[in-house]
């Protein structure tokens, strides 16, 4: 994965605004410096790379996107992509407005994910109830993305309604997984 210096720039334009409104809000509760760059922007970055997507004209559906992540950092890497973040906290909400006004590919949903009308390409979610997310498919999207721990993922991984693919390390230790899969109902071809 390279990324340009505008998309550094980008990256860099939104952990400056984290830092800042993170001082009046708590948006992240990971300390500035290299474990916010790792947990947040190296993890969604890693994450977005073993999406199996298209590479023009993916939809995600960010749920739960807090500060933004994996959603603001996967937009930026991948312009093509049309990303929308998901979030209940209004306030959460307003920063994220003010973080993706740059980006136009990037749209903002101030709601629960339950009153999200809006059907993508793919649902993904880290620090969210992966049941709650797993609920979620296929209303929303065929294929779902989750960024969690071993535990919760083998709570998960004996649904008949999703078929996992195999998960992905992050490479950051902590027993964390990249978890990708797609809805068996109603789909004519396989993960």
């Amino acid at each position: 994965m390279r990324l340009s210096e505008v998309q550094i720039g980008q990256l860099y334009h939104h952990y400056d605004l984290l830092l800042r409104w993170n001082q009046r809000m708590n948006l992240t509760t990971v300390k500035p410096g290299p474990e916010t760059v790792i947990r947040h922007y190296c993890e969604s970055l890693f994450f977005g790379a073993h999406l199996r997507a298209s590479e023009e004209k993916t939809s995600v559906l960010d749920l739960g996107s807090g500060a933004g992540f994996p959603g603001i950092p996967m937009a930026i890497w991948k312009p093509e992509w049309r990303v929308t973040l998901v979030e209940s906290s209004q306030r959460k909400a307003v920063f994220l407005r003010e973080s993706s006004r740059h980006l136009g590919n990037v749209a903002v949903r101030a709601a629960r994910m339950e009153k999200i009308p809006e059907h993508a390409d793919w649902v993904v979610a880290r620090a969210v109830d992966p049941e709650e997310v797993r609920s979620t498919v296929p209303r929303l999207a065929l294929n779902i993305g989750l960024m969690l721990g071993e535990e919760d993922f083998s709570l998960l991984q004996d649904d008949s309604r999703i078929a996992w693919a195999e998960p992905v390390r992050l490479p950051w230790g902590d027993r964390r997984l990249c978890v990708f899969g797609r809805s068996t109902w109603n789909v004519e071809q396989s993960f």
